[in-house]
């Protein structure tokens, strides 16, 4: 039978199921959220166990736990094998809490209310312009991050959890310089920092944000001890100076063009002529590929009105903030380094 020029031959034929399982999303992250609630996997980490076991040693209703197991499993969270036990699956393996790679903490923030309602209200978002987030609570969510403890904690365990893979990959990838100082501006806990600076003996560093991340930093041990300092402050009036490689992770797509040219100008200011910036943020590829920076993309416009770039819109924004790119470092994570130079 021959295709509709108007149908992609990557759809399936029943496209009312197709769009209406798209539709059902939100119980998709219910489920992910519930599994990751009980922590399933940690206690499938031992081997496969009945659902009755699991019921029992989560204290939840058996008939429906088997419910949301069986559905996770469609999505290959978790396998239920022929004796009706379920199992790890690689995909299920990251919402363990004990291993290095974990990503518990990153899902429980990611499906928690805050952004849950978020994304709900994003037609009026779009209608208006401007982050969902704040039109719900009453005000951007960093600010409320200052004010609910309960929010901070959240956030920060979600954001390191979300960083660690990440940080591993761009430490591998990027050729760090064998000495001087790396300055880690909004680095949070200062994951990526600690990979660079134990991959480089010689080198040190300056992790710099907020005091909150600050506060729970990464970087004790006897590995890097006298190596590292941390610096609380705002990147909007102004960085560490003197640094060799300045890093934005993950911050530039928290705020819109303006906010992102202030945050530039900040650290053009605080470089020296040899000072390289590594911008660590998805890079999108052009057409209709699927890509996780074109829903994260998405997730960021609601939340903060922020957004994910093209390789060409991050060329404009970093000269208009003083600096020319210079490369483009795909990296095995969802990420690129995107590295420039001060003009």
């Amino acid at each position: 039978m021959a295709t509709s020029p108007h149908r992609p031959t990557d759809l399936p034929q029943d496209l009312t199921t197709h769009v209406m399982d798209q539709a059902l999303g939100h119980v998709f992250t219910a489920a992910l959220r519930t599994a990751a609630h009980y922590r399933i996997a940690d206690r499938l980490a031992e081997g496969p166990r009945t659902v009755e076991q699991l019921a029992a040693a989560t204290d939840t209703h058996a008939p429906h736990l088997r419910r949301v197991l069986r559905y996770l499993a469609t999505r290959g969270i978790f396998r239920e094998d022929a004796a009706g036990a379920y199992q790890l699956t690689p995909a299920a393996r990251p919402l363990r809490t004990d291993v290095p790679d974990s990503l518990h903490a990153a899902v429980l923030m990611m499906t928690d209310e805050l952004f849950l309602r978020t994304s709900a209200a994003m037609p009026e978002a779009v209608r208006h312009g401007g982050a969902s987030f704040e039109r719900i609570f009453g005000t951007p969510l960093f600010t409320h991050l200052l004010t609910d403890p309960a929010a901070r904690q959240l956030f920060d365990d979600g954001m390191a959890s979300l960083s660690a893979p990440v940080d591993e990959a761009v430490a591998d990838i990027y050729p760090f310089p064998e000495t001087g100082t790396v300055v880690d501006v909004g680095g949070g806990r200062g994951g990526l920092l600690r990979a660079a600076l134990r991959r480089r003996p010689q080198l040190t560093g300056v992790l710099f944000d907020q005091a909150p991340p600050l506060a729970h930093h990464l970087l004790d041990g006897d590995e890097l001890k006298g190596r590292w300092r941390t610096q609380e402050g705002d990147f909007f009036t102004s960085v560490p100076e003197g640094g060799d490689v300045y890093v934005l992770k993950h911050v530039l797509h928290d705020w819109p063009d303006e906010a992102c040219r202030r945050i530039l100008r900040t650290c053009r200011a605080a470089m020296t002529a040899g000072s390289r910036l590594l911008v660590i943020e998805s890079v999108l590829p052009p057409g209709n590929a699927p890509h996780f920076g074109k829903t994260l993309d998405v997730a960021m416009m609601a939340v903060v009105d922020g957004q994910e770039r093209t390789a060409d819109e991050f060329a404009t924004l970093l000269s208009a903030g003083g600096f020319r790119l210079t490369r483009v470092l795909p990296t095995p994570a969802f990420p690129s380094v995107v590295e420039a130079v001060a003009e």
